[in-house]
């Protein structure tokens, strides 16, 4: 579970049949005092963010850049090798749910959704009517 702000737009990639990934960096913050020297420290943390299909395709309409959302999912590690022969890694927060924190007033598309969860479904199930998709529309009356 992670609560941040978009690093930049969501970038998308569609696939033969109609799949698609959306992918966008996440900085997360932790602040504290300093107990030497009083000082309020703020670290920032990176982290890749992977949707797949509609969520990707939401996520794309109404997100911009430092707009905050709050992203569950599971962490998922991949590995290559690189041009000069060395592994490289790289760790992706894969979301199956999402909320948009970004007040409607403050974020750039003028009907935002202010609430959306998205349950991922597996690549090879079709879309039906009823989909996983889960979209609430309410006033900002989150408790924080």
């Amino acid at each position: 579970m992670l609560i941040g702000h978009l690093g930049d737009e969501v970038k998308m990639h569609y696939f033969e049949g109609g799949n698609c990934i959306g992918r966008f960096p996440l900085a997360t913050n932790e602040s504290y005092t300093n107990r030497q020297s009083g000082e309020k420290v703020t670290q920032t943390e990176w982290h890749n963010v992977v949707l797949r299909n509609k969520a990707a395709e939401i996520c794309e309409k109404y997100l911009k850049k430092g707009d905050k959302i709050y992203i569950e999912g599971r962490l998922k590690t991949r590995q290559w090798t690189g041009d000069d022969g060395q592994n490289r890694y790289s760790t992706e927060v894969h979301a199956s749910d999402f909320t948009f924190l970004t007040p409607k007033e403050q974020s750039g598309a003028s009907s935002v959704m202010s609430n959306a969860s998205v349950q991922q479904s597996n690549a090879h199930t079709s879309s039906t009517s009823n989909d996983s998709m889960v979209v609430e529309d309410q006033e900002d009356d989150l408790p924080f």
